[in-house]
């Protein structure tokens, strides 16, 4: 790799890391500047989680502020995360791509639409549902999307928000904090699965992972500074493109 492909993968990294903090879908930016760099899509794919994985978790602390009064829910639903995340990984090295790639653009769609009509969604399945604790269905809604994550992760953050939008009793700033949480468990446990059967490329790795840190910081310092309504759009945009790229 030449001084140049470092310093694009590296900046790919903390662009990466700043868009996880806000919304998730920063993988669009790392695994394409992978390739682009002459790394094999499967080798990218893991070495780009296990350098995103401290990118997530600066992110999650950036933003602990929102998460003061969420121990519960990160009890209940951070077992979910890090189950789905470990069987996402093992479907990464055990199976062909095809089939799951073809699911990849109409999960991102329908997080997308979620996010964008949450507001009367919410209305419409009535109030009373949305306790603390959480709508039943959070936990294995939270478990599938760890499954995804744990296979690729793009726009994991955008099916999150919508999860924990439409599930949860909450400001978007406080379910964003929790959703760093979630991603960071699942990117941390496909990561070291990754790091225990699988070859990576470790200099791609550290130099992601470099960018992420700083990423997340700055992503948790200026996210939480964007109005409601300016963070659901901005997450909308974000899925919308991920569409567009998976797709062609």
């Amino acid at each position: 790799m030449t001084w140049f492909e470092a310093v694009f993968v590296l900046l790919a990294g903390m662009g990466a890391g700043t868009i996880n903090a806000v919304v998730g879908s920063g993988t669009l930016l790392t695994f394409p500047a992978l390739l682009a760099v002459g790394i094999p899509p499967v080798l990218a794919n893991v070495s780009n989680t296990v350098g995103l994985a401290p990118g997530a978790a600066a992110g999650a602390i950036g933003y602990r502020r929102e998460l003061e009064g969420q121990r519960g829910r990160m009890l209940r639903l951070v077992p979910a995360s890090i189950v789905g995340g470990i069987l996402g990984g093992v479907l990464l090295l055990t199976t062909p791509d095809s089939a799951f790639h073809a699911v990849v653009p109409v999960l991102i769609l329908l997080g997308c639409l979620l996010v964008a009509f949450q507001p009367w969604l919410s209305k419409w399945i009535s109030a009373p549902s949305h306790l603390h604790r959480g709508a039943w269905w959070v936990i294995p809604a939270v478990f599938a999307t760890g499954v995804y994550g744990g296979y690729f992760g793009a726009a994991q953050g955008v099916l999150l928000m919508a999860i924990l939008g439409l599930g949860l009793d909450s400001n978007l700033q406080r379910m964003n904090g929790l959703k760093n949480v979630l991603a960071t468990a699942v990117n941390t446990v496909a990561a070291i699965l990754f790091v225990i059967v699988h070859d990576i490329d470790w200099l791609v790795a550290v130099l992601i992972a470099v960018g992420s840190t700083i990423g997340g910081f700055l992503g948790a310092r200026y996210g939480r500074r964007l109005p409601p309504i300016a963070l659901r759009t901005l997450i909308v945009c974000i899925g919308a493109i991920a569409i567009v790229t998976l797709m062609f």
